[in-house]
């Protein structure tokens, strides 16, 4: 029996902003900080890296919007720079290694740490079901003996190796075996990666990806880090909504 992963993201680090070394600032200057409406650490931190552009703090140099809609005026006008001081850290596991080929892709503001199959034995591996393969019984029977199949085929290639690699140092002798090895390995094996992404970055990836009608990987993925970062900071995130996808996931759109 092969091993079904499930997908997990746990969120390791999310914004913050130190606001009393930020009021010292604005003391030292003779200035204040009027705010309005009600906002997250976050989403103060944005508007400080804003507000620092022009020096406009006080009531005689504040526009009358508050926080959402003064972050709402800096998307619209395209000043999104401010956003990339705004970071979250995930552990993303339970994907495929055909997903973060693609995840990876996205390199501005991006940062990743990935299981290594050079170093890591994936004798015990995990593997992600499709969804169009596990709504599908006979294709869902198929693909399981395929794996199957392939994980076997890839421990026997490990001992094969091992047994005719000719390595004085064993530390490369196993990065050679697993080298080679893992070359038997389908793109459904599973996989775990540590992603940090700011919030800029985040929109652009949920613009591009969050409602892909035929990657449901994706979208999952998608639709649990959106919920991530609408706690954190949803008016960064305003523009954004969840909406029905089918395929038993939602889509993450722009409005």
């Amino acid at each position: 029996m092969i091993k079904i992963a499930n997908l997990s993201i746990k969120c390791l680090s999310h914004p913050s902003f130190n606001e009393d070394v930020f009021h010292d600032f604005l003391n030292e200057n003779s200035l204040s900080w009027v705010k309005k409406g009600v906002g997250t650490n976050a989403e103060y931190l944005a508007e400080a890296a804003g507000r620092l552009c022009y020096m406009s703090f006080g009531e005689d140099r504040q526009s009358p919007r508050d926080t959402g809609q003064y972050i709402s005026n800096i998307i619209n006008q395209g000043h999104e720079s401010v956003l990339e001081h705004l970071n979250w850290t995930f552990l993303i596991t339970g994907v495929s290694r055909a997903f973060t080929h693609q995840l990876v892709r996205h390199r501005a503001g991006f940062a990743y740490s990935q299981l290594s199959q050079q170093y890591h034995d994936e004798s015990e591996a995990e593997f992600v079901v499709p969804v169009e393969v596990k709504n599908d019984p006979i294709l869902y029977k198929a693909w399981c003996k395929h794996i199957g199949e392939s994980l076997s085929f890839y421990k026997k290639s490990l001992i094969t190796i091992e047994n005719s690699a000719q390595y004085k140092n064993k530390k490369e002798k196993m990065r050679a075996l697993r080298t080679a090895s893992r070359s038997i390995l389908p793109n459904a094996t599973e996989t775990k990666i540590i992603v940090t992404a700011n919030a800029r970055a985040i929109r652009h990836f949920l613009n591009m990806r969050g409602s892909i009608e035929g990657d449901y990987e994706m979208r999952k993925v998608s639709e649990k880090i959106y919920d991530i970062v609408t706690s954190d900071a949803p008016s960064i995130f305003q523009d954004f909504k969840k909406s029905d996808g089918g395929t038993e996931s939602v889509k993450i759109i722009k409005i």
